[in-house]
């Protein structure tokens, strides 16, 4: 018996051995990972990529390497290799949800958020409470316009910290775009009331105030803002924007110079600029903001009318000419445009028997060009299809009286045949004989 106890020592002793053996062996074998760490801390990037190459020249099979490969080729915006390298570790080891995040998340910053979505919904649904994985996700659903899940979302994690005000203004854009303008309202004061400097809160509550109506409520807001950080050019463009709708054009005025002046020349603003000058009574001041705006859009209707009227004030009358005549060479395409439409209404018209109509819109294109051929179908619809004589004799007086100052292709017998008809419709019926 002593001998047998003897033996299972012995035994188990060697059995020891060996895995003390073989495990020193994988341990003088296997690289220290923790020397890629270091790398990647101190943003060593291109070592980190040189280091793990070797490793996987070895072992293909190393997710955690192609991983770390993948966070440096992220960090050195290769956005394909590092997508590639955290797939790979993914397929590996599928159970790793660090991995399949960070393929999810470079799928969505890719914009392949159609794969990225699955990943996420797979990840959610593991682990509900990480904000990480819903952030992504609820985001996919805001692009698709799924609003009611992300809320749902939202709604998850406003329960959990409702003193969260970055929680909170996700929601509350959710809610905006559900429609819900005052539950929005709601949200970002509440918002306001834990951060009272969170400038996305009140940006996004300004607007709401805009489209319910209170746009003073909202200039106070963006004034606020303003305060809190001047440097925020949005904030003026935003307070601009309603100053200018209201016309308060000093108020308007101050605030795209401001824009202006950080070095944001666009026309819009240019343009503004100077009506706001023109409407202030500062027609010379105005003129260079609209000549400005000119060289960019030239065809702007408003920037030629208003370069025309200040000019005119200030009595340059010359170059207040040049762009009266420029806005004229603008319109007359859609002038002639515009005429060319009500004729062709009014031939429809008048081909469903609408004679009345037609006549209306015959007038309204005449007055947009000297065509006198339209006093004469005007003057026979009268005379043929509604036998309104006073009327009739009204058009065929017209007609003949603009033909004697305009040149025509009509003939001199196509007038008779006008001044015979016209006769026709002066001379009197007699009446019948009582029998």
């Amino acid at each position: 018996m002593k001998k047998l106890n003897y033996m299972k020592r012995i035994v188990i002793t060697l059995i020891l051995a060996v895995l003390v053996v073989f495990h020193s062996g994988l341990a003088q074998t296997k690289p220290d990972n923790s020397k890629i760490d270091i790398l990647l801390i101190r943003g060593d990037y291109k070592k980190v990529i040189d280091t793990c190459q070797l490793i996987l020249a070895k072992d293909t099979l190393d997710s955690e390497i192609y991983y770390k490969m993948g966070l440096a080729y992220q960090n050195l915006i290769s956005d394909d290799k590092a997508l590639e390298c955290f797939q790979k570790a993914a397929t590996i080891s599928p159970d790793n949800n660090s991995y399949k995040f960070m393929v999810a998340k470079s799928l969505y910053n890719k914009g392949k958020t159609n794969l990225a979505k699955p990943i996420l919904l797979n990840l959610c649904a593991i682990d509900s409470i990480n904000w990480a994985y819903s952030y992504y996700l609820t985001s996919i659903y805001i692009q698709e316009a799924k609003y009611d899940e992300s809320i749902n979302i939202y709604n998850r994690f406003y329960k959990q910290d409702s003193l969260n005000y970055s929680i909170i203004d996700k929601l509350g854009f959710a809610t905006l775009k559900t429609g819900d303008l005052f539950g929005a309202i709601d949200l970002f004061n509440k918002s306001i009331i834990l951060n009272n400097k969170n400038i996305n809160a009140i940006k996004n509550v300004a607007y709401c105030y805009t489209l319910t109506y209170r746009a003073d409520t909202a200039i106070q807001l963006l004034t606020r803002g303003i305060e809190i950080d001047p440097t925020d050019i949005d904030l003026y463009v935003r307070r601009a924007a309603l100053n200018y709708s209201l016309n308060r054009n000093k108020r308007a005025l101050n605030d795209y110079l401001k824009i202006l002046s950080s070095g944001d020349s666009a026309f819009l603003y240019l343009k503004r600029a100077g009506i706001g000058y023109t409407n202030n009574l500062q027609p010379k001041e105005s003129i260079p903001y609209l000549l400005k705006a000119y060289e960019k859009d030239s065809t702007d209707l408003e920037v030629s009318s208003f370069l025309g009227r200040n000019y005119s004030k200030i009595n340059d009358f010359k170059k207040s000419a040049y762009y009266y005549k420029h806005l004229i060479k603008i319109l007359n395409p859609f002038v002639q445009q515009t005429y060319f439409n009500y004729y062709m209404l009014a031939e429809v018209l008048k081909s469903d028997g609408l004679y009345e109509e037609a006549i209306t819109n015959y007038l309204l294109g005449q007055k947009l060009t000297s065509d006198i051929n339209t006093t004469m179908i005007v003057a026979n619809i009268y005379d043929e299809k509604l036998k309104n004589i006073p009327k009739a004799i009204y058009y065929y007086e017209l007609y003949l009286n603009s033909m004697k100052s305009v040149k025509s292709n009509m003939g001199s017998e196509y007038i008779e045949k006008v001044k015979k008809r016209l006769e026709f419709l002066k001379t009197p019926i007699p009446a019948k004989k009582q029998p």
